[in-house]
């Protein structure tokens, strides 16, 4: 059986330094969206159900913008 991860973390880790950087990011728009229901793009967009794998399609998609130090 093989799972498919989307988005691949190999594209998310060229906008993100690090995978713990990526974590700490993902986990708090995850948060965010379960707070708020806030989601920046419309919900028939997401390829995931849930909101750890909807906050990495943000990154993904350029909605979270991460800064480099």
């Amino acid at each position: 059986m093989i799972i498919v991860i989307y988005p691949s973390i190999d594209k998310i880790l060229n906008i993100v330094d690090s995978k713990y950087e990526l974590v700490h990011i993902v986990a708090k728009r995850s948060k965010e969206m379960a707070e708020t229901g806030h989601y920046q793009m419309p919900e028939e967009c997401y390829h995931s159900t849930k909101n750890i794998g909807r906050a990495l399609e943000e990154v993904e998609a350029g909605y979270i913008i991460v800064k480099k130090k």
